[in-house]
């Protein structure tokens, strides 16, 4: 009687397994043919005159970017430095000039090294001031361009020069960064349009020579004379969807300001170096500054580096969604 009471139960629990083993396998096998998601880290740098403004500034410049340990960089002043750094560090190497040019031209601004294969040249008539590379990360290509902006205008403190915010507006258009930037807006719309179309991402970073209307805002009236100032040469990249990583990441310009230019003994602290990015699939998670004055020490990783340069380091962790696996 006993054994023959248990073979209802048996057969419950075997109907019990077969159910849940019908519903658990197809939730399993997704996650398992799900791809991970891609990381890679890309630094934008003005290195100054090729770092070469202090003794052995290349070697030090070297020293940095080994410590940090970039995947790409986009590098701003050149000046015939940068297949030497390449060279040293095992990148790949793209000067931003006419094809055919010397890589060690003392004359060339603009470049960019990966360590991952480069795709096709992004060339511009302007290559002094925007240019790049396709680079191929884990199959996927990426747009990425070196930026630099002339200074000028420039003020130290330009909330303390008497202007309104309409009038502060005014100013930033009146000189050649605003010339330049109408030069280039051309190529970043298309650029940034092919991104819908073509589904290319794109990463753009620089020395942009201007601080950012993300650190002008209602939080930071207090250290700016009162005044919130949407300015134009950053606000223009907003509007055409490009991010800006460091902000977008650490979005209290008090706590973290992010300074990439102060010069010893001025009032001129600001952020004018950047990282932006768009593109689906392509998402910032980490992003840092480094910053020393020219000639001084700068600690990173357990190591004190003389720094070869006037202008601080941007550096921003991206994530690469892979979708699902074939």
């Amino acid at each position: 009687m006993k054994l023959i009471s248990k073979i209802p139960f048996i057969g419950m629990l075997f109907n019990i397994r077969f159910y849940l083993l019908l519903v658990l396998t197809p939730v399993f096998g997704d996650c398992q043919n799900e791809a991970p998601p891609y990381t890679f880290k890309v630094m934008a740098w003005n290195i100054l005159h090729g770092a070469n403004d202090i003794p052995n500034g290349q070697r030090h410049a070297i020293d940095i970017i080994r410590a940090i340990n970039p995947d790409v960089i986009l590098m701003v002043e050149t000046y015939g430095s940068g297949k030497n750094i390449a060279d040293a560090l095992g990148y790949h190497f793209h000067l931003i000039a006419p094809e055919g040019t010397a890589p060690d031209n003392k004359h060339i601004n603009l470049s960019i090294m990966s360590k991952y294969p480069f795709g096709e040249r992004i060339d511009t008539e302007f290559p002094f001031y925007l240019g790049g590379r396709d680079i191929i990360i884990n199959n996927q290509r990426i747009r990425f361009l070196s930026n630099w902006f002339h200074y000028l205008p420039w003020d130290d403190e330009p909330h303390k020069i008497g202007k309104t915010v309409e009038e502060l507006l005014v100013w930033e258009r009146s000189g050649k960064k605003y010339e330049m930037i109408q030069k280039v807006l051309p190529y970043l719309k298309t650029y940034t349009e092919d991104i819908e179309s073509e589904k290319i991402p794109i990463i753009i970073g620089g020395d942009f020579n201007a601080p950012s209307h993300l650190d002008w805002g209602a939080e930071t009236k207090a250290i700016h004379n009162g005044l919130v100032v949407p300015w134009y040469t950053t606000k223009v990249l907003e509007n055409l969807g490009l991010k800006d990583s460091y902000r977008s990441l650490n979005p209290n310009p008090l706590t973290h300001p992010g300074i990439t230019w102060n010069t010893k003994g001025k009032e001129d602290s600001h952020r004018i170096d950047y990282i932006f990015y768009k593109g689906g699939g392509l998402e910032a998670v980490k992003s840092t500054s480094f910053n020393a004055f020219l000639g001084d020490v700068l600690s990173i990783k357990n190591e004190e580096i003389p720094y070869p340069s006037d202008h601080g380091i941007v550096v921003t962790n991206f994530q690469l969604d892979m979708g699902t696996e074939n």
